[in-house]
């Protein structure tokens, strides 16, 4: 990814949805093009994304996208058109923080996410300023910040109070919560957020979710729930729930995810079988996302293979998930 580029445009696009509503005025030719195709596209683009093995792929289409929605930005608009505008423009900034969060760049994706969420805020949608919240709070999340990550969650679910009742984002919000706490380790406020975020499952389908910024309907509640169990050093607990998750259909990013955790679970028991049998699964699709979020995830559990490394195949599991290749890393050397 072309990091400064993207930076660059972030600064620009965030001073353009800080300037005032305009006057009544003509609207730009980029504008226009926006407001009747931007929606459909960005939707796409999230399908693709969502599909997408490497999260990569879709970064050049993004990127040009990114160009029309600053250029759509400075041309002169009716005050309802620039609210279309900036809530396009949160859904899009979600999406680029996305890439750099798979990227293993959170400085920068939480950078996007602060930008989606101002102009969310601006363009009125508070479902859609939530959930740039919730993906801000992730990032704290997963670099081990947890008592960083609870005040925007917190903030989050009061702002989705305040949405679409009959959407997703609050399940969401409190599912994320349910993470912080175990993070923390409180069971008892972990497991209050995570029958919260199960309500979900009394909201009418396909209307509480959009498939793009917001796609949260409780199917990944399994693999969360197993996850933060096995956060809490409750391995009892997790393994029903990681068990269920690796039997439905997933994601290579989810399904990696679960894998890991059940090596890990595997590592509370000491048992090297269930270690080398999972891990070995999750490297191998490490190896064909280059995704820096399955290397994170495999990071954690090589934090727990010292007591069983004097075995050759733990410690060739060691050594695989050493060598795996980190996207931030290699970009920083490259120097952007």
């Amino acid at each position: 990814m072309k990091r400064r580029e993207v930076l660059g445009l972030l600064a620009v696009t965030g001073a353009l949805v800080a300037l005032p509503d305009p006057g009544e005025a003509a609207r730009g030719r980029a504008a226009s093009t926006l407001l009747e195709t931007g929606d459909a596209l960005h939707r796409g683009l999230w399908q693709v994304y969502a599909l997408s093995d490497s999260k990569q792929v879709v970064f050049p289409a993004v990127r040009a996208q990114l160009d029309a929605m600053a250029k759509g930005l400075t041309e002169t608009r009716t005050a309802a058109d620039r609210s279309r505008l900036c809530r396009m423009t949160a859904d899009l900034y979600q999406l680029v923080g996305e890439l750099f969060f798979d990227a293993d760049r959170y400085t920068d994706a939480a950078q996007c996410y602060t930008l989606a969420a101002s102009a969310a805020h601006a363009g009125g949608d508070h479902d859609l300023w939530a959930c740039a919240m919730t993906r801000h709070a992730y990032v704290e999340l997963y670099a081990r910040r947890a008592h960083a990550a609870q005040p925007l969650l917190a903030a989050a679910f009061h702002i989705a109070r305040r949405g679409d009742d009959t959407l997703s984002t609050r399940h969401w919000v409190a599912a994320v919560q349910a993470q912080a706490y175990a993070a923390v380790g409180d069971l008892d406020a972990c497991n209050r957020a995570l029958d919260e975020a199960e309500k979900v499952h009394a909201l009418d389908g396909a209307p509480s979710r959009n498939g793009g910024w917001l796609r949260f309907d409780g199917s990944r509640l399994a693999e969360e729930r197993g996850a933060c169990y096995l956060q809490l050093g409750r391995p009892d607990l997790a393994e029903e729930a990681l068990a269920a998750a690796l039997a439905q259909p997933l994601s290579l990013r989810r399904r990696a995810a679960v894998l890991s955790d059940l090596a890990v679970l595997g590592a509370y028991r000491r048992d090297t079988d269930q270690v080398v049998h999972y891990a070995e699964q999750a490297l191998g699709l490490a190896d064909r996302s280059n995704s820096g979020f399955i290397g994170k995830k495999l990071d954690g559990l090589r934090g727990r293979l010292a007591p069983l490394i004097s075995d050759d195949r733990v410690s060739t599991l060691d050594h695989r998930i050493a060598a795996l290749p980190r996207t931030a890393r290699r970009e920083g050397h490259a120097h952007d």
